[in-house]
């Protein structure tokens, strides 16, 4: 029997639940995998979105896959889809040892930044069999001949094979010896600031313009505040930065993304303030208590996947409002053609402009 696709979800992506759950190219990967006959216990899968690729091969009847998903959404997603489903067999892994050793068939939906693809790409050809089979494969219109190359930088062998329903698949193949120390994460210095970034952190370890601007804005507006949570906090930058001006606050930085989540663990003990500040990898802070915080640092993203969505950031908003104590305050930085600050004052309370350059705002909202 054919597995039902159309009964995945993308739950708790609420602001894209409207959308499919699975794409061409998760039928790709999941036919040629099944074509291959390797034993569920020697596959691996990265980058399964909502476990459309585990649990196909799951109800196929492969026991023992191993999955990693970077978002806290999409391991979410993937557990409820099985809990609908009546499906389990499978593990969910860090992107490590303990997801590939062993591994003969690696099975991996392109992820959008090269870095990313170059962390991953070197785990496999460190920790999985000699003789591994890496499938990658993404939609046509978001493919590059610059992932081919990055493959082959960790590949003797890589092929792309022809489009099939605006999806292609890229095998690599051939494992090359790979260096003592893999290429992520990278470290870099900022006017006293270090930053480190595993290849899935936006912006890596370099500090964004919008990060810049809100740092510059809190060092002359923010005074010391009890708890303090940088809420979708990438690499660190901002916790790490307000645990070193204010010793005596207790920051926790959330994000949704493992590899943001590792980034800023990582950047917190650089800087030597991680006996203060706690990295959670959560979605939108959802298992932060209500009323818990007395300041929300915050530079949303505007970008679902490959397309722009605001959707993400409303629901940071509404996490913010969440949070926040009654009286807290929320900073948030923005590109200034998306004028949040309607919205910011509906969903959070009163918001005022405290900075604008000719790219980005900062507003301070108060919380009703």
């Amino acid at each position: 029997m054919d597995f039902p696709y159309s009964r995945l979800r993308r739950w708790p992506d609420v602001e894209a639940d409207n959308l499919q759950a699975y794409d061409a190219t998760d039928l790709l990967l999941v036919e040629r995998a099944l074509s291959l006959g390797i034993d569920g216990r020697e596959i691996a899968v990265v980058g399964d979105e909502y476990g459309a690729i585990t649990l196909a091969l799951t109800d196929a009847g492969l026991d023992g896959i191993r999955v990693h998903q970077d978002l806290a959404t999409g391991r979410r997603a993937l557990a409820r889809n099985a809990d609908e489903l009546g499906l389990s067999g499978f593990s969910s892994h860090e992107l490590d040892a303990t997801l590939l050793d062993g591994a003969r068939l690696v099975l991996v939906q392109l992820p959008k930044a090269l870095a990313e693809l170059e962390e991953i790409a070197d785990a496999v050809a460190r920790w999985a069999a000699p003789d591994t089979l890496l499938v990658a494969g993404g939609r046509v219109k978001h493919m590059t001949i610059a992932q081919n190359e990055v493959l082959g930088r960790s590949f003797t062998e890589v092929q792309a094979e022809r489009a099939e329903r605006k999806s292609r698949l890229v095998v690599a193949s051939g494992s090359k010896p790979v260096p003592s120390q893999p290429p992520f994460p990278v470290t870099a210095r900022h006017d006293g600031l270090t930053l480190v970034a595993h290849g899935g952190a936006f912006a890596g370890a370099r500090l964004d313009i919008g990060t810049r601007v809100l740092l510059e804005v809190l060092g002359l507006e923010s005074s010391p505040a009890p708890v303090v949570v940088d809420l979708g906090c990438g690499t660190g930058a901002l916790a790490a930065s307000y645990a070193l001006a204010h010793p005596e606050s207790r920051v926790i930085a959330t994000d949704r993304s493992a590899a943001a989540v590792a980034s800023a663990r990582a950047t917190v003990t650089a800087n030597g303030v991680a006996d203060r500040v706690t990295v959670m990898h959560d979605d939108a802070g959802s298992e932060l208590a209500d009323a818990s915080a007395d300041v929300v640092l915050l530079n949303p993203p505007f970008h679902l996947g490959s397309s722009v969505h605001t959707g993400a950031a409303t629901r940071l908003f509404e996490a913010a409002a969440r949070i926040l104590r009654p009286g807290g305050e929320l900073f948030t930085v923005y590109n200034s053609s998306l004028g949040y600050r309607a919205e910011l004052t509906r969903l959070v309370g009163a918001t005022e402009q405290v900075h604008r350059t000719p790219k980005f705002t900062v507003t301070r909202s108060i919380r009703r």
